[in-house]
Protein backbone atom coordinates (compact mmCIF):
# COMPACT_ATOMS: atom_id res chain seq x y z
CA UNK A 1 0.00 0.00 0.00
CA UNK A 2 1.32 3.58 -0.90
CA UNK A 3 2.25 5.98 1.84
CA UNK A 4 -0.78 8.48 2.57
CA UNK A 5 0.10 12.16 2.64
CA UNK A 6 -2.96 14.19 4.29
CA UNK A 7 -2.80 17.28 3.96
CA UNK A 8 -4.58 19.99 6.09
CA UNK A 9 -6.08 23.00 4.93
CA UNK A 10 -6.66 24.42 1.20
CA UNK A 11 -4.61 27.77 1.06
CA UNK A 12 -1.63 28.90 -0.97
CA UNK A 13 0.50 26.18 1.41
CA UNK A 14 -1.91 23.33 0.97
CA UNK A 15 -2.30 23.68 -2.43
CA UNK A 16 1.13 24.17 -3.16
CA UNK A 17 2.29 21.08 -1.41
CA UNK A 18 -0.50 18.82 -3.00
CA UNK A 19 0.55 20.06 -6.30
CA UNK A 20 3.80 19.05 -5.82
CA UNK A 21 3.21 15.41 -4.90
CA UNK A 22 1.61 15.06 -8.26
CA UNK A 23 4.24 12.70 -9.96
CA UNK A 24 5.02 11.16 -6.49
CA UNK A 25 4.27 7.98 -5.34
CA UNK A 26 1.94 8.09 -2.72
CA UNK A 27 -2.01 8.88 -2.24
CA UNK A 28 -2.51 12.52 -1.23
CA UNK A 29 -5.40 13.49 0.84
CA UNK A 30 -6.45 17.47 1.04
CA UNK A 31 -8.71 17.70 3.37
CA UNK A 32 -10.37 21.98 4.02
CA UNK A 33 -13.70 22.76 5.52
CA UNK A 34 -14.70 25.03 2.44
CA UNK A 35 -14.61 23.72 -0.99
CA UNK A 36 -12.52 26.71 -2.71
CA UNK A 37 -9.22 28.14 -2.28
CA UNK A 38 -9.25 32.06 -1.74
CA UNK A 39 -7.25 34.61 -2.95
CA UNK A 40 -6.56 36.36 -0.18
CA UNK A 41 -4.58 39.12 -1.56
CA UNK A 42 -8.04 40.55 -2.84
CA UNK A 43 -10.61 39.88 -0.34
CA UNK A 44 -10.62 43.47 0.39
CA UNK A 45 -11.93 44.29 -2.64
CA UNK A 46 -14.88 41.97 -2.24
CA UNK A 47 -15.42 43.59 1.07
CA UNK A 48 -15.60 47.03 -0.58
CA UNK A 49 -17.24 45.77 -3.07
CA UNK A 50 -15.10 46.08 -6.54
CA UNK A 51 -15.26 42.30 -7.05
CA UNK A 52 -17.54 39.36 -6.29
CA UNK A 53 -17.00 36.52 -4.30
CA UNK A 54 -16.77 34.17 -7.25
CA UNK A 55 -13.86 36.08 -8.74
CA UNK A 56 -11.33 35.48 -6.24
CA UNK A 57 -12.20 31.63 -5.69
CA UNK A 58 -11.26 28.53 -7.54
CA UNK A 59 -13.55 25.21 -6.31
CA UNK A 60 -10.73 22.68 -4.63
CA UNK A 61 -12.12 19.46 -6.43
CA UNK A 62 -11.10 20.63 -9.56
CA UNK A 63 -7.41 19.43 -8.98
CA UNK A 64 -8.63 15.68 -8.31
CA UNK A 65 -9.62 16.06 -11.98
CA UNK A 66 -5.87 17.22 -13.02
CA UNK A 67 -4.15 15.26 -10.25
CA UNK A 68 -4.69 11.28 -10.15
CA UNK A 69 -3.24 10.67 -6.90
CA UNK A 70 -5.25 13.11 -5.21
CA UNK A 71 -8.36 13.10 -3.28
CA UNK A 72 -10.51 15.89 -1.70
CA UNK A 73 -12.38 15.71 1.67
CA UNK A 74 -14.63 18.64 2.76
CA UNK A 75 -14.55 18.27 6.55
CA UNK A 76 -13.54 19.96 9.12
CA UNK A 77 -10.58 18.37 11.57
CA UNK A 78 -11.55 18.17 14.86
CA UNK A 79 -8.50 16.42 16.74
CA UNK A 80 -5.44 15.09 15.67
CA UNK A 81 -3.98 11.67 17.19
CA UNK A 82 0.31 12.24 16.11
CA UNK A 83 0.70 8.90 18.15
CA UNK A 84 -1.57 6.73 16.30
CA UNK A 85 -1.45 8.98 12.55
CA UNK A 86 -5.32 9.51 12.83
CA UNK A 87 -6.97 13.00 12.13
CA UNK A 88 -11.10 13.24 13.17
CA UNK A 89 -12.33 15.22 10.39
CA UNK A 90 -16.36 15.96 10.77
CA UNK A 91 -17.90 15.63 7.62
CA UNK A 92 -21.20 17.69 6.77
CA UNK A 93 -24.31 15.55 7.54
CA UNK A 94 -22.56 12.46 7.89
CA UNK A 95 -20.40 12.97 10.97
CA UNK A 96 -16.95 12.32 12.42
CA UNK A 97 -14.39 9.83 10.76
CA UNK A 98 -10.78 8.93 11.73
CA UNK A 99 -8.24 9.59 8.27
CA UNK A 100 -5.05 7.70 8.33
CA UNK A 101 -1.77 8.89 7.68
CA UNK A 102 1.34 8.36 7.35
CA UNK A 103 2.74 11.60 6.40
CA UNK A 104 0.35 15.25 7.80
CA UNK A 105 0.95 18.47 6.31
CA UNK A 106 -0.42 21.18 8.11
CA UNK A 107 -1.26 23.84 6.68
CA UNK A 108 -4.65 25.59 8.22
CA UNK A 109 -3.49 29.63 8.21
CA UNK A 110 -4.52 31.69 10.61
CA UNK A 111 -7.34 33.51 12.24
CA UNK A 112 -7.67 37.73 13.37
CA UNK A 113 -6.11 37.99 16.81
CA UNK A 114 -7.77 40.18 19.33
CA UNK A 115 -4.57 39.89 22.12
CA UNK A 116 -6.23 38.26 24.57
CA UNK A 117 -9.47 40.72 24.25
CA UNK A 118 -12.22 38.18 22.17
CA UNK A 119 -15.11 39.91 23.48
CA UNK A 120 -14.29 42.33 20.24
CA UNK A 121 -14.88 39.87 18.06
CA UNK A 122 -18.77 40.80 18.13
CA UNK A 123 -18.28 44.21 16.69
CA UNK A 124 -15.13 44.32 14.96
CA UNK A 125 -15.03 41.19 12.31
CA UNK A 126 -12.00 40.43 11.43
CA UNK A 127 -11.44 39.01 6.76
CA UNK A 128 -9.91 36.04 6.39
CA UNK A 129 -12.32 34.42 4.49
CA UNK A 130 -15.48 34.79 1.87
CA UNK A 131 -18.00 34.56 4.23
CA UNK A 132 -15.92 37.54 6.36
CA UNK A 133 -15.96 39.48 3.30
CA UNK A 134 -19.03 39.37 2.23
CA UNK A 135 -20.40 40.44 5.98
CA UNK A 136 -18.32 43.31 6.07
CA UNK A 137 -19.53 44.61 2.61
CA UNK A 138 -23.04 44.21 3.81
CA UNK A 139 -21.90 45.93 7.44
CA UNK A 140 -20.42 48.88 5.35
CA UNK A 141 -22.88 49.57 2.77
CA UNK A 142 -26.08 49.18 5.35
CA UNK A 143 -24.22 51.86 7.23
CA UNK A 144 -25.15 54.34 4.48
CA UNK A 145 -27.99 53.07 4.10
CA UNK A 146 -29.24 53.69 8.10
CA UNK A 147 -27.55 56.85 7.76
CA UNK A 148 -29.88 57.93 4.97
CA UNK A 149 -33.01 56.72 6.64
CA UNK A 150 -32.01 58.55 10.25
CA UNK A 151 -33.32 61.69 11.23
CA UNK A 152 -30.67 61.66 14.34
CA UNK A 153 -27.65 63.39 13.39
CA UNK A 154 -25.74 62.15 15.75
CA UNK A 155 -26.71 58.29 14.41
CA UNK A 156 -26.22 59.94 11.16
CA UNK A 157 -22.65 60.89 11.77
CA UNK A 158 -21.77 57.53 14.08
CA UNK A 159 -23.07 55.46 10.69
CA UNK A 160 -20.98 57.49 8.24
CA UNK A 161 -17.56 56.95 10.83
CA UNK A 162 -15.78 54.26 9.94
CA UNK A 163 -12.71 52.56 12.19
CA UNK A 164 -9.84 50.05 11.49
CA UNK A 165 -7.68 48.85 13.85
CA UNK A 166 -4.72 48.24 12.46
CA UNK A 167 -2.03 49.60 9.79
CA UNK A 168 -0.94 46.77 7.52
CA UNK A 169 -1.46 45.99 4.33
CA UNK A 170 -5.37 44.61 4.69
CA UNK A 171 -5.91 47.69 7.15
CA UNK A 172 -4.49 50.05 4.90
CA UNK A 173 -5.69 48.49 1.39
CA UNK A 174 -9.39 48.90 3.31
CA UNK A 175 -9.46 51.82 4.24
CA UNK A 176 -8.15 53.44 0.73
CA UNK A 177 -10.71 51.32 -1.17
CA UNK A 178 -13.48 52.60 1.70
CA UNK A 179 -12.55 56.13 0.65
CA UNK A 180 -12.40 55.90 -2.76
CA UNK A 181 -15.86 54.09 -2.70
CA UNK A 182 -17.71 56.79 -0.27
CA UNK A 183 -15.48 59.51 -2.59
CA UNK A 184 -16.79 58.19 -6.42
CA UNK A 185 -18.76 55.28 -5.92
CA UNK A 186 -21.52 56.55 -3.79
CA UNK A 187 -21.92 60.27 -5.16
CA UNK A 188 -25.01 60.94 -5.51
CA UNK A 189 -26.84 57.82 -4.62
CA UNK A 190 -28.54 59.32 -2.03
CA UNK A 191 -30.52 62.06 -0.99
CA UNK A 192 -30.01 62.99 2.28
CA UNK A 193 -26.90 62.41 2.80
CA UNK A 194 -23.68 63.09 1.09
CA UNK A 195 -21.05 60.07 1.32
CA UNK A 196 -18.18 62.05 0.67
CA UNK A 197 -19.00 63.32 4.20
CA UNK A 198 -18.04 60.27 5.44
CA UNK A 199 -14.89 59.63 8.06
CA UNK A 200 -12.63 56.78 7.94
CA UNK A 201 -10.03 56.63 10.54
CA UNK A 202 -7.38 54.19 10.89
CA UNK A 203 -5.95 53.20 13.85
CA UNK A 204 -2.37 51.82 14.48
CA UNK A 205 -1.02 50.84 17.58
CA UNK A 206 3.04 51.53 16.25
CA UNK A 207 4.77 54.27 15.02
CA UNK A 208 3.53 54.31 11.69
CA UNK A 209 1.66 52.46 9.03
CA UNK A 210 3.17 49.62 6.87
CA UNK A 211 4.94 48.97 9.58
CA UNK A 212 6.51 45.73 7.66
CA UNK A 213 7.91 48.43 4.94
CA UNK A 214 10.55 51.15 5.09
CA UNK A 215 10.14 54.29 6.74
CA UNK A 216 10.17 56.07 3.28
CA UNK A 217 7.43 54.25 1.45
CA UNK A 218 5.01 54.30 4.87
CA UNK A 219 5.75 58.27 4.63
CA UNK A 220 4.62 57.97 1.24
CA UNK A 221 1.50 55.75 2.19
CA UNK A 222 0.60 58.10 5.21
CA UNK A 223 0.88 61.08 2.48
CA UNK A 224 -1.82 59.21 -0.03
CA UNK A 225 -4.04 58.20 2.49
CA UNK A 226 -4.42 61.44 3.77
CA UNK A 227 -4.74 63.07 0.65
CA UNK A 228 -8.05 60.12 -0.12
CA UNK A 229 -9.34 61.42 3.07
CA UNK A 230 -8.33 58.97 5.49
CA UNK A 231 -7.33 60.07 9.19
CA UNK A 232 -4.41 57.84 10.65
CA UNK A 233 -3.41 57.72 14.17
CA UNK A 234 -0.43 56.01 15.15
CA UNK A 235 0.83 55.14 18.48
CA UNK A 236 -2.46 54.55 20.23
CA UNK A 237 -3.96 51.27 21.57
CA UNK A 238 -7.35 50.14 21.53
CA UNK A 239 -8.64 50.38 24.77
CA UNK A 240 -12.71 48.41 24.13
CA UNK A 241 -15.05 47.68 21.23
CA UNK A 242 -18.48 47.77 21.59
CA UNK A 243 -21.74 48.25 19.45
CA UNK A 244 -21.65 51.96 20.07
CA UNK A 245 -17.85 51.95 18.45
CA UNK A 246 -14.04 52.55 19.73
CA UNK A 247 -12.17 53.72 22.56
CA UNK A 248 -9.06 54.75 21.75
CA UNK A 249 -5.64 56.28 23.70
CA UNK A 250 -9.47 57.16 26.27
CA UNK A 251 -10.99 58.67 23.45
CA UNK A 252 -14.59 57.59 22.39
CA UNK A 253 -14.95 57.43 18.75
CA UNK A 254 -18.68 56.61 17.87
CA UNK A 255 -18.66 54.47 14.93
CA UNK A 256 -21.16 51.62 13.42
CA UNK A 257 -18.55 49.89 11.43
CA UNK A 258 -15.28 48.92 13.20
CA UNK A 259 -12.89 46.72 11.08
CA UNK A 260 -10.65 44.34 12.71
CA UNK A 261 -7.32 44.44 10.51
CA UNK A 262 -4.79 44.39 13.39
CA UNK A 263 -3.23 40.86 13.85
CA UNK A 264 -3.51 37.21 13.32
CA UNK A 265 -3.18 34.03 14.92
CA UNK A 266 -2.52 30.62 14.19
CA UNK A 267 -5.49 28.28 14.09
CA UNK A 268 -6.35 26.13 16.84
CA UNK A 269 -5.63 23.17 15.05
CA UNK A 270 -1.54 23.29 15.89
CA UNK A 271 -2.06 22.99 19.30
CA UNK A 272 -3.58 20.05 18.85
CA UNK A 273 -0.12 18.58 17.82
CA UNK A 274 1.49 19.23 20.96
CA UNK A 275 4.34 21.79 19.87
CA UNK A 276 5.86 24.51 20.56
CA UNK A 277 4.61 27.70 19.61
CA UNK A 278 5.33 31.42 19.35
CA UNK A 279 3.42 34.13 20.86
CA UNK A 280 1.19 33.68 17.56
CA UNK A 281 0.49 30.66 18.13
CA UNK A 282 2.67 29.37 15.40
CA UNK A 283 4.54 26.00 15.03
CA UNK A 284 8.22 26.60 15.93
CA UNK A 285 9.50 24.12 13.10
CA UNK A 286 12.75 22.61 12.10
CA UNK A 287 15.01 23.79 9.01
CA UNK A 288 13.14 21.25 7.11
CA UNK A 289 9.92 22.69 8.26
CA UNK A 290 8.83 19.96 10.06
CA UNK A 291 8.34 19.50 13.62
CA UNK A 292 11.01 18.98 15.92
CA UNK A 293 12.02 15.25 16.28
CA UNK A 294 8.60 13.83 14.33
CA UNK A 295 9.77 13.82 10.39
CA UNK A 296 6.41 12.91 9.26
CA UNK A 297 5.01 15.79 10.71
CA UNK A 298 5.02 19.14 8.74
CA UNK A 299 3.72 22.56 9.33
CA UNK A 300 3.78 25.17 6.29
CA UNK A 301 2.54 29.03 5.65
CA UNK A 302 1.21 31.13 8.30
CA UNK A 303 0.97 28.78 10.78
CA UNK A 304 4.36 27.65 11.31
CA UNK A 305 6.94 30.17 12.67
CA UNK A 306 10.66 29.70 11.03
CA UNK A 307 13.45 32.26 11.70
CA UNK A 308 15.86 33.28 8.34
CA UNK A 309 19.02 34.91 8.74
CA UNK A 310 17.88 36.04 12.48
CA UNK A 311 14.26 37.04 11.09
CA UNK A 312 11.13 35.06 10.79
CA UNK A 313 9.40 34.55 7.62
CA UNK A 314 7.17 36.70 6.63
CA UNK A 315 3.38 35.21 6.19
CA UNK A 316 2.72 36.24 2.86
CA UNK A 317 1.32 34.25 0.24
CA UNK A 318 4.78 33.60 -2.01
CA UNK A 319 5.99 32.89 1.50
CA UNK A 320 3.65 30.10 1.97
CA UNK A 321 3.68 28.59 -1.95
CA UNK A 322 7.23 28.52 -1.16
CA UNK A 323 7.00 26.24 1.81
CA UNK A 324 4.21 24.01 0.27
CA UNK A 325 6.76 23.21 -2.74
CA UNK A 326 9.46 22.60 -0.79
CA UNK A 327 7.84 20.04 1.93
CA UNK A 328 6.10 18.30 -1.12
CA UNK A 329 9.82 17.75 -2.61
CA UNK A 330 11.11 17.04 0.90
CA UNK A 331 8.31 14.27 1.29
CA UNK A 332 9.61 12.77 -2.25
CA UNK A 333 12.58 12.42 -1.27
CA UNK A 334 11.51 11.00 1.79
CA UNK A 335 9.15 8.10 -0.28
CA UNK A 336 12.24 7.55 -2.24
CA UNK A 337 15.12 7.23 0.71
CA UNK A 338 16.71 10.23 0.31
CA UNK A 339 17.41 12.96 2.41
CA UNK A 340 16.79 16.54 2.01
CA UNK A 341 19.24 18.15 0.27
CA UNK A 342 19.16 21.43 1.73
CA UNK A 343 17.18 23.33 4.51
CA UNK A 344 14.47 25.55 3.41
CA UNK A 345 14.88 29.09 2.78
CA UNK A 346 13.09 31.82 1.42
CA UNK A 347 13.44 33.69 -1.78
CA UNK A 348 11.71 37.37 -0.95
CA UNK A 349 10.51 38.46 -4.13
CA UNK A 350 9.76 41.96 -2.94
CA UNK A 351 6.28 43.13 -1.04
CA UNK A 352 3.85 45.03 -2.60
CA UNK A 353 0.87 47.08 -1.04
CA UNK A 354 -1.91 48.83 -2.97
CA UNK A 355 -3.36 52.23 -1.87
CA UNK A 356 -6.07 53.29 -3.65
CA UNK A 357 -6.47 53.92 -7.42
CA UNK A 358 -3.11 54.44 -9.00
CA UNK A 359 -0.73 54.53 -6.11
CA UNK A 360 1.06 51.16 -5.04
CA UNK A 361 4.27 50.46 -3.20
CA UNK A 362 7.05 47.91 -3.49
CA UNK A 363 9.90 46.73 -1.55
CA UNK A 364 12.12 44.10 -2.79
CA UNK A 365 15.86 44.69 -1.40
CA UNK A 366 17.12 47.52 -1.77
CA UNK A 367 14.45 49.02 -4.59
CA UNK A 368 11.73 51.00 -2.87
CA UNK A 369 9.67 52.29 -5.55
CA UNK A 370 6.38 54.03 -5.65
CA UNK A 371 3.56 55.44 -7.58
CA UNK A 372 1.48 54.69 -10.72
CA UNK A 373 3.99 52.66 -12.57
CA UNK A 374 3.93 49.75 -9.41
CA UNK A 375 0.64 50.25 -8.88
CA UNK A 376 0.47 48.78 -12.63
CA UNK A 377 2.74 46.50 -11.91
CA UNK A 378 0.45 45.30 -8.40
CA UNK A 379 -1.87 44.99 -11.20
CA UNK A 380 -0.24 42.52 -13.55
CA UNK A 381 0.68 40.90 -10.88
CA UNK A 382 -2.07 39.76 -9.05
CA UNK A 383 -3.63 39.48 -12.36
CA UNK A 384 -1.26 36.44 -13.18
CA UNK A 385 -1.59 35.14 -9.63
CA UNK A 386 -5.22 34.34 -9.52
CA UNK A 387 -6.14 30.78 -9.55
CA UNK A 388 -7.73 30.35 -12.84
CA UNK A 389 -7.96 32.08 -16.57
CA UNK A 390 -11.20 32.80 -15.87
CA UNK A 391 -10.99 34.80 -13.08
CA UNK A 392 -8.22 37.06 -14.70
CA UNK A 393 -10.79 37.47 -17.20
CA UNK A 394 -13.63 38.42 -14.49
CA UNK A 395 -10.85 40.45 -12.60
CA UNK A 396 -9.67 42.08 -15.29
CA UNK A 397 -12.77 43.27 -16.41
CA UNK A 398 -14.28 44.50 -13.64
CA UNK A 399 -10.85 46.77 -12.75
CA UNK A 400 -11.36 48.25 -16.00
CA UNK A 401 -14.87 49.00 -15.67
CA UNK A 402 -14.05 50.04 -12.48
CA UNK A 403 -11.32 51.77 -13.20
CA UNK A 404 -13.07 54.01 -15.84
CA UNK A 405 -16.62 54.49 -14.53
CA UNK A 406 -15.64 54.48 -10.39
CA UNK A 407 -18.44 52.22 -10.25
CA UNK A 408 -18.79 48.85 -8.63
CA UNK A 409 -20.63 45.89 -9.41
CA UNK A 410 -20.93 44.02 -6.23
CA UNK A 411 -22.98 46.37 -4.02
CA UNK A 412 -24.82 43.37 -2.73
CA UNK A 413 -26.70 43.81 0.92
CA UNK A 414 -27.33 40.30 2.14
CA UNK A 415 -30.60 39.47 3.01
CA UNK A 416 -30.74 37.81 6.66
CA UNK A 417 -32.58 34.11 6.20
CA UNK A 418 -36.13 34.33 6.92
CA UNK A 419 -37.99 32.51 8.96
CA UNK A 420 -39.76 29.19 7.47
CA UNK A 421 -42.35 28.11 9.85
CA UNK A 422 -43.09 30.74 11.82
CA UNK A 423 -45.76 33.32 10.91
CA UNK A 424 -44.86 36.61 9.82
CA UNK A 425 -46.41 39.32 10.68
CA UNK A 426 -45.64 42.50 8.69
CA UNK A 427 -47.03 46.00 10.04
CA UNK A 428 -47.45 49.18 7.18
CA UNK A 429 -45.96 51.90 7.20
CA UNK A 430 -46.11 54.91 5.41
CA UNK A 431 -43.06 56.03 3.68
CA UNK A 432 -42.57 59.60 4.14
Amino acid sequence: MRPRVVILGAGFAGVAAARALKRSDVDVVLIDRRNHHIFQPLLYQVATAVLAPSEIAAPIRQLEARQANLNVMLADVVDVDTTHRTVDALFPGIGIRKVRFDLLVVATGTRPSYFGHDEFAAFAPGIKNLTDAEAIRTKILSAFEMAEATDDKNERARQMNFVLVGAGPTGVELAASIAQMVRVTLRRNFRKIDPATSTITLIEGGDRVLPSFAPSLSKKVARHLAKLGVKVVTGVKVDRVDAQGVIAGGERIPSATVLWTAGMAASPIIQLLGAKTDRAGRALVEPFLNLPGQPNLFVVGDAASIQQDGRPVPGVAQAAIQQGRYVGRVISDQIKGREPKRAFRYRDKGNMAVVGKNFAILEAGHLKTAGFLTWFIWAFVHLLALPQLQNRWRVQSQWLWSYLTGQRSSRLISEPPRPTNAAVTTKQTTAP
